[in-house]
């Protein structure tokens, strides 16, 4: 399984994918989940996908060497050709079906999860970035203000921290400790998530550089906020007063 993170905030965007895949308690692996489908001046694009790897790989090959022509036409449909975010992120969809049709069948014939998800973001031209969430039935949902952030994967042991911790206005440096916390939760508690974290951090100035970084085990930053926030919790656990109608049960 994997864990992937997108955070959609005032400042910009944050993407975020690990790397764990396994196929058994006794075959876990790494695989790349944070993909580049466009990077250009006016063009970038990504996408973090989770669930079965062999119909991430199908739906990523399909994106990036086009949907076959439509009926009425010859014309092989590619990302550059699309003129909004929106028109990727149906194209990303449609991938999803396709691959549905074909590996997925196939997979499904053995009684093997054929299940896709996609985390699509990025921005076309000067425009503020955007973030969608592509289901494994092709539909998507894009987000919004309410709620700035999306998840895939393993969400539920990271999703208290985002929930407690994301805020739309607050820095990019700040979401990005944010949701490292939120990692260091899930991999405390589910052995499907595991570092490498590729992550990528796109302002929504334009003229800001874009930052393309990969979290490895040995990240001493990461490995300094892991510590710091165990200790921090012990501290604000025992700040807290027990409960007072314990106080009889052990003799206080």
């Amino acid at each position: 399984m994997t864990y992937c993170i997108g955070l959609l905030l005032n400042d910009g965007l944050v993407m975020m994918a690990d790397t764990r895949t396994n196929a058994g308690v006794d075959n876990f692996s790494s695989f790349k989940k944070l993909h580049t489908l466009a990077d250009t001046p006016g063009r970038q694009i990504f996408a973090c996908t989770s669930g079965s790897l062999s119909m991430s790989q199908a739906v990523i090959s399909l994106i990036k060497e086009g949907l076959p022509a439509a009926e009425d036409s010859d014309m092989i449909r590619t990302l550059d050709k699309c003129t909004t975010m929106f028109r990727i992120a149906q194209l990303v969809g449609e991938a999803v079906q396709v691959a549905g049709r074909t590996v997925g069948a196939a997979l499904s014939a053995i009684n093997i999860s054929s299940s896709v998800s996609v985390l699509l973001g990025g921005r076309i031209g000067k425009g503020a970035p955007t973030l969608y969430l592509v289901y494994s039935a092709g539909n998507f949902i894009e987000c919004k203000s309410e709620a700035p952030f999306l998840q895939i994967g393993e969400t539920k042991y990271g999703k208290p921290i985002l929930d407690r911790g994301i805020d739309l206005a607050m820095p990019l440096d700040e979401a990005v400790k944010v949701a490292f916390l939120s990692y260091d939760s899930a991999m405390r508690s589910n052995l499907g998530v595991a570092r490498p974290i590729d992550m990528m951090v796109m302002p929504r100035d334009p003229k800001l550089p874009l930052l393309l970084r990969r979290i490895e085990s040995d990240d001493d930053y990461f490995n300094h906020l892991s510590l710091r926030w165990a200790e921090l919790l012990h501290e604000a656990t025992f700040e807290i007063p027990n409960p007072p109608f314990m106080a009889d049960l052990i003799g206080k």
